[in-house]
């Protein structure tokens, strides 16, 4: 779950909602070659192994915060990744590459391209981190070698990924409203308003382009474990629509 603060309730995104909203970016991006179909997938399913965990999220016992993201329990992470893994791979061998790449790239920083990405409980279990980064990384040449793909074209599909994955996290974790310009990659966002910001370079075809996401408004309150996933699904989604225009 991806959870932001909002004062009087927590804004909460189930990370598969995030995940559709980032393939929707993907599907809408005009920038395409041969191997698109399997991006959109990858884009579409890296965080399928999430939906397990999210069927009964955590909550701080303290707080009753509920627990986000990047400070899940690292063991379970790396299981559920795992499954993921295999899943998108049996569907389609490239995505599966892809995603095995995302899934390390979370604890090598995005490769080099995301300096504050960083799983808050990842030293307490660094030694299942690296055995399980090295894992997927020699699995890399033999699936990239039964895909016909080149190493450039599976780095250059990787972090197309990451652009499309952290343009969902920005509107997941933030209203857009009266910020400080942004800058992913090649890509600076600027808030007009509310859910809706300029993009340059422009990557869609048409001007505005909308995207819906779904979140879900938890009432702050200290809450136990027992009672918070039957509260979260018990509320009506909020859907919530996105807007970039050119500059």
């Amino acid at each position: 779950m991806i959870v932001r603060d909002r004062l009087d309730s927590w804004q909460v995104v189930l990370q598969t909602d995030h995940a559709d909203l980032a393939a929707a970016f993907a599907r809408a991006w005009t920038e395409r070659d041969e191997r698109h179909d399997s991006l959109v997938l990858a884009t579409e399913r890296h965080d399928d192994g999430w939906a397990v965990w999210e069927q009964a999220p955590l909550v701080e016992p303290e707080t009753g915060r509920p627990i986000n993201f990047l400070d899940v329990g690292v063991p379970a992470h790396l299981a559920f990744y795992r499954a993921c893994i295999a899943a998108v791979s049996d569907q389609d061998p490239y995505a599966g590459l892809l995603v095995s790449m995302h899934g390390a790239g979370i604890y090598r920083q995005r490769y080099g391209t995301d300096l504050a990405l960083s799983l808050t409980r990842a030293e307490e279990v660094a030694e299942q981190v690296e055995e399980f980064v090295a894992e997927q990384e020699a699995s890399h040449p033999g699936r990239l070698a039964a895909t016909g793909s080149s190493d450039e074209e599976r780095w250059a599909d990787y972090y197309r990924l990451q652009l499309y994955d952290r343009l969902s996290l920005y509107f997941c974790m933030r209203d857009a409203e009266n910020g400080e310009p942004w800058e992913i990659l090649d890509y600076r966002l600027a808030p007009l308003g509310a859910w809706r910001v300029t993009i340059d370079p422009y990557p869609f075809e048409s001007s505005p382009a909308s995207f819906s996401l779904l979140r879900r408004l938890v009432p702050r309150r200290v809450r136990g474990q027992d009672d918070f996933p039957s509260e979260l699904f018990a509320l009506e989604p909020e859907q919530i629509e996105i807007t970039f225009q050119r500059d």
